[in-house]
């Protein structure tokens, strides 16, 4: 899977970034603004955005700020406009300023015109041919779509078969095999073609990983968020608390600088903030529970439930075996579950590195725990709009740490981290049973762990699947280069006085488990539709 951009701070992730903060500031304004104040500053910012009269990034300043429009209007959680007819950036504003407003599917959207038409899996020649006397490319080809033209080997796309072959063969490595960057980083195999060469979403099969949003080199994938609404609801005087997930430390500058960060958040308009490993010690000691319970006796494996993109594949592609897939709440749902019970009109943030916790949250049974959902990146461009470049500069309350949430809880944000922790809550009970791990990154390497855990070769054991290579860190919404976040969450997680999620006291507080009235898990059977029913686009399109 292509993952070459991460941690490289491009011309992309500038717009994208700027797009954030401008709606963030906009909506922050709209509390003294008038609605025509509003709107005219919504019409202007493509301007500012991209300023002159001469194209940087594409061949015409209008395309340019015609691709920002649609940015800011996603960042707004608004759809497309439709390109058939006249339409208006701030058309739907009405609804956006709304906070209870969710999003209208689909999540995940293709700005058609942004998009480059990539090439996918197509073999071409490139200059590095020496035409060289043994002809390897062209002797091997199964097709004879290789002929030799002045001396360069030359591949008729008509009759190639794209096998790969030829560029096996060459001994100048001459022939390129060109991917489309988006479909190659799908790895439920969601992205296709238009009839105009153009990527398409194929929402039966979409998870919402966000792989394809930071792997289009173009910027012509983006999914909607929900700045304008959280701001709406700070304006509203509601009382908005944020739960952040384990992967926040170094997320925006710092080293876990805990007091600070909440300081942020409180500048912010927040109310409060909370750590989710707290509801990940939660998971963690409900699927340790469950796979004491039923592993091998009731189901061959468990898979665990942490990672909604992973879940949702796993029970889709292989429904037959959907009840080996852990039925625990996610740490999200757990946490604002407890948040919610402090706080019963509280209206509750998820901050964090996924673009499925987004797709997670529109599930009816998650709606009623978690309002929102914002990715760090949506939130630091909340907090370029309010001023604050380096958070660590606040002055926090004085306390170092989170209080509560254990070292294993907030492990989940790096891949092994989940099994793990399952692994050492069983062992607190259990010392000597031996529990055996398999783990997978990226969904392409999920689906052939699932494939080889239903043909029998996993058996008794306990499946992690994280949709990200790397784990949450490595999330569509994340600022940082993943093996630096991924050492800064160890470090971090180092310091908790609790080392395992037995150890968190709270657990006891709500019940982590949906049962039946036999006392039976809760199979889950409808959330695979409900998710793809949520992410399928209105009759109309976009």
């Amino acid at each position: 899977m292509a993952d070459t951009m991460r941690g490289v701070y491009t011309n992309l992730t500038e717009i994208r970034r700027n797009v954030f903060s401008s709606v963030a500031k906009i909506a922050y304004d709209m509390a003294g603004d008038d609605p025509f104040t509003t709107r005219r500053k919504l019409r202007n910012l493509p301007y500012e955005i991209i300023p002159g009269d001469v194209a940087t990034y594409r061949e015409s300043v209008f395309l340019e700020r015609a691709i920002v429009s649609e940015r800011i209007r996603l960042a707004m959680g608004l759809p497309l406009q439709d390109v058939d007819k006249p339409e208006s950036l701030t058309d739907g504003l009405a609804a956006a300023s709304v906070p209870e407003t969710y999003y209208q599917p689909p999540l995940v959207n293709v700005i058609k015109f942004a998009c480059n038409a990539c090439e996918d899996n197509t073999y071409r020649v490139s200059n590095a041919c020496q035409g060289c006397l043994a002809h390897p490319c062209r002797e091997i080809c199964p097709k004879g779509a290789i002929t030799f033209v002045d001396k360069k080997a030359y591949i008729d796309q008509e009759k190639c078969v794209h096998c790969g072959m030829c560029a096996k063969a060459c001994p100048y490595h001459a022939i390129q095999h060109n991917v489309r960057p988006c479909a190659d980083a799908c790895g439920m195999h969601a992205i296709g073609s238009d009839e105009h060469g153009r990527a398409q979403i194929d929402y039966e099969k979409c998870v919402s990983c966000g792989q394809c949003l930071i792997n289009c080199p173009f910027g012509a994938i983006a999914d909607k968020s929900q700045i304008f609404q959280v701001v709406q609801a700070i304006n509203a005087g509601d009382e908005v608390i944020a739960e952040v997930a384990p992967a926040f430390v170094g997320q925006f500058g710092g080293k876990g600088n805990v007091d600070k960060l909440r300081q942020a958040f409180r500048v912010l308009g927040f109310s409060g903030m909370e750590e989710v490993a707290i509801g990940a010690d939660l998971c963690t000691v409900q699927e340790a529970e469950d796979f004491l319970e039923e592993v091998p006796e009731k189901i061959p494996f468990m898979g665990t439930s942490c990672c909604p993109a992973w879940s949702v594949m796993a029970k889709k592609e292989f429904p037959d075996h959907a009840d080996c897939i852990s039925m625990a709440l996610t740490p999200m749902t757990l946490t604002a579950r407890l948040i919610r019970k402090q706080h019963p009109g509280a209206k509750i943030v998820f901050v964090g590195p996924c673009s499925a916790k987004k797709l997670e949250a529109m599930r009816k049974s998650v709606r009623s725990e978690v309002d929102f959902v914002l990715t760090f990146e949506e939130m630091m461009g909340m907090m370029k709009a309010r001023g604050i470049e380096e958070y660590t500069k606040l002055e926090g309350e004085g306390s170092s740490d989170f209080e509560v949430a254990s070292a294993d809880g907030r492990g989940f944000a790096v891949a092994g981290g989940v099994a793990g922790a399952v692994v050492n809550a069983i062992h607190r009970r259990y010392p000597d049973r031996e529990v055996n791990v398999a783990n997978a990154e990226g969904l392409e390497e999920c689906r052939k762990m699932m494939k080889d855990a239903v043909k029998g070769k996993y058996p008794g054991y306990l499946l992690e699947g994280m949709a990200c290579p790397g784990g949450c860190v490595a999330g569509a919404g994340t600022l940082q280069a993943i093996n630096k976040t991924a050492a800064a969450v160890k470090r971090y997680a180092k310091k908790s006085p609790r080392k395992n999620a037995t150890d968190n006291s709270l657990r006891m507080l709500i019940p982590a488990l949906e049962r039946d009235a036999d006392g039976k898990r809760v199979s889950g059977e409808g959330e695979v539709a409900e998710t793809m029913e949520a992410q399928r686009p209105e009759p109309s399109g976009e």
